[in-house]
Formats: structure tokens, sequence, C-alpha cells
């Protein structure tokens, strides 16, 4: 399956909290994310991720991931094909991360507000993102489609945006990744 999404910087994270509050109740939730890689770097080399994130919802449950991304099908969007499973002991699913010769490249942590909503007739996220070290808010919303169907998600997921009063100026590929590594070595 393949994560048809889209990201954009938020110009004004109030009124886009206001205009989805009425669509839907929120689930805050703080994403501790570790990204892995080898040495060499073969993963970012051929635009692939792995990754562990930890979930922990505001009623202190928690809950990790295993995460696979594989290069991007869709170079205006970003979207790339995507594999998930649950964890049910994060120690462990680090330590054969790293035991399959993975080392972690970058941790940090990602504070969310989740809404579950149908646009459309499609299930979508949208994730209100802000990045502590990262300066501003971003919004994502993303939907699972095939690669038959990767053209009409985005445009489902784009007319949803625009909804939100974002604009395609406000759309960006910026990598959380890349900025919080620009921030600490800046």
């Amino acid at each position: 399956m393949i994560e048809a999404e889209l990201k954009a910087r938020v110009p004004d994270r109030e009124a886009l909290v206001q205009l989805l509050d009425k669509l839907t109740e929120a689930r805050p939730e703080v994403y501790q994310d570790t990204y892995y890689d080898t040495a060499e770097r073969a993963l970012e080399a051929r635009d692939a991720e792995l990754r562990v994130r930890t979930v922990e919802s505001a009623d202190g449950t928690a809950r990790t991931v295993l995460t696979y991304k594989s290069a991007a099908v869709d170079t205006a969007s970003g979207s790339k094909p995507e594999h998930e499973t649950a964890v049910t002991d994060p120690d462990a699913v680090h330590a054969v991360v790293r035991g399959l010769g993975y080392e972690p490249v970058i941790t940090f942590s990602k504070h969310c507000l989740n809404y579950d909503i149908v646009v459309r007739g499609r299930r979508m996220l949208a994730t209100v993102v802000q990045v502590p070290e990262i300066d501003g808010t971003f919004v994502e919303v993303e939907t699972m489609t095939d690669a038959e169907g990767l053209t009409d998600a985005l445009q489902d997921v784009r007319a949803f945006l625009a909804g939100l009063d974002i604009n395609e100026e406000d759309l960006t590929r910026e990598l959380y990744t890349d900025a919080v590594r620009d921030r600490r070595t800046a």
C-alpha cells in the first residue's frame, strides 16, 4: 500500500485546529521517532526509511510500530509505499534492528493532534504537528491507497486541505529528519 500524503506549513495553527475540531475530536499524542540506517547510509541513498515509533497517548498508554518506507512513487508529494506493524516489545525491536546492522541516525519527538476523518468516502488522518526543534506548525494529511488510486487519493487530500484554508504554496516536502539534523548542527 502507498501512503498518499501531503504536508504543509500552517500559517495559523489556532484557526486550523478550530476547523478540524468542528469535524471530529482530536487525539493528542507524542511520537518518539528513531530512524535507522547503515553506516554507509544505504537506505537514505535509495530514498528509503526504517523507523521505530513509540506513540504516547494523553491517557498515558503507549504503543510502538516498526515502519519501512521505500522510495517515493510520486515526486511532487513524496508519497511512498509503506509497510508498518505493531510491536509489543520496543526494546526488543530496537535490538533486532541494531542486530541486523542498522544504527540509529536520528531520534526526535513530534507533538501531534490527530484527527481521524472520512473525506469523499476515504479514511484520512489529519495531523497537526509541532516538532520542538523546528519553528512553526505543520499539517499532514494522509490516506492509504494502491498505485492505481494514488492520483485520485492525492486529489482528495488536496481538496480537503483547500477546505482547511491550506493552499498549494503552503505545501512542503521538507523532512523533519533533515530539519532537526540541520538545527542540531547549526
